[in-house]
């Protein structure tokens, strides 16, 4: 874990990006040095020529566009006021992306602490938001910057997890394409998010 991932790892089916990236790392240089890091624990694949999710209303529509960049680039949803990380796949003006939605902290947790306080410790990163807020991470810095960036970047896993160590599950918060499965959990740990996947909501309606 020397090298982080290049963009050229992203320029491809996000289903793919988003189950290899599980076990791989995520890590955030603060401007006076100090490293915040976690290891990725839940991911989630939006890929729009076959997504009901990116193209249904206005307002997906609008962030399919701003997915349409080249592979390889920070990107961010806003939700509720709250910023989502996600990485932009594919080729330039192919709208698809992976999103990260937990991660188990690794390096400098007393620090995330400071930027997140909670009660309980595996709130801290246990949501997509939460892993922004608790980095530090500040979407105006880093929205269009190359995912091997010095500030912001990704080492791979040390090997890609087993399927038996992987839950499958539909996406979390949507009504179109909630039945694809495209979000991937690192299965019994602690620090995925409590959202319940959408196809298992679609009865309350």
């Amino acid at each position: 874990m020397t090298t982080p991932l290049p963009p050229a790892f992203f320029d491809r089916d996000p289903v793919r990006v988003a189950r290899e990236l599980l076990g791989g790392t995520l890590v955030h240089v603060l401007p006076g040095g100090e490293v915040l890091s976690g290891r990725i624990v839940e991911t989630e694949a939006y890929d729009c020529p076959r997504d009901p999710a990116c193209t249904a209303g206005r307002f997906h529509a609008a962030r399919s566009a701003e997915m349409a960049v080249q592979a390889g680039r920070w990107l961010f949803w806003s939700t509720h006021g709250h910023p989502l990380l996600q990485v932009s796949c594919r080729p330039e003006s192919i709208a698809a992306s992976v999103l990260i939605r937990a991660l188990e902290p690794l390096e400098g947790k007393g620090q995330m602490l400071t930027h997140r306080p909670v009660t309980r410790e595996r709130d801290l990163t246990n949501g997509p938001a939460k892993l922004v807020y608790a980095l530090g991470i500040r979407p105006a810095e880093v929205t269009g910057t190359a995912v091997d960036s010095a500030a912001l970047h990704l080492f791979a896993p040390p090997a890609t997890l087993p399927d038996e160590e992987v839950e499958i599950t539909a996406r979390v918060g949507i009504k179109e394409g909630r039945n694809l499965p495209w979000r991937f959990i690192v299965r019994g740990n602690s620090w995925v998010s409590p959202g319940v996947p959408s196809m298992d909501l679609a009865w309350l309606e």
